[in-house]
């Protein structure tokens, strides 16, 4: 299937077809399936932020020893993995530049 140019707020978790929609922070190039991949991540990332949202409440508790702030970690990691593998060569210079990649 043939790629198409997207463009991604990673802030706001939308993906957009037309550059003027919204702001967006990075460019991409998917097909519809990989979109979807894409919006799924989104979700997990979503979800993984109401869970965080108790924690928010006892700041007695270090970031590092919290397996739901972990999890977002993990899945926002995820996120710009597949951005990454996605993204234009600008995308892919600023993802660099962000140090969030193994």
């Amino acid at each position: 299937m043939d790629k198409k140019n997207y463009y991604v707020s990673v802030q706001s978790k939308t993906i957009m077809q037309h550059q003027g929609d919204a702001a967006y922070e990075l460019e991409i190039e998917a097909t519809p399936e990989e979109v979807i991949k894409l919006k799924e991540l989104f979700e997990d990332v979503e979800y993984a932020e109401e869970l965080t949202f108790s924690r928010a409440h006892f700041p007695g508790i270090p970031y590092h020893h919290d397996k739901e702030n972990d999890a977002y970690d993990s899945y926002l990691k995820n996120v710009y993995q597949t951005l990454y593998s996605l993204g234009t060569d600008e995308t892919k210079k600023h993802i660099q530049t962000m140090n969030v990649l193994d």
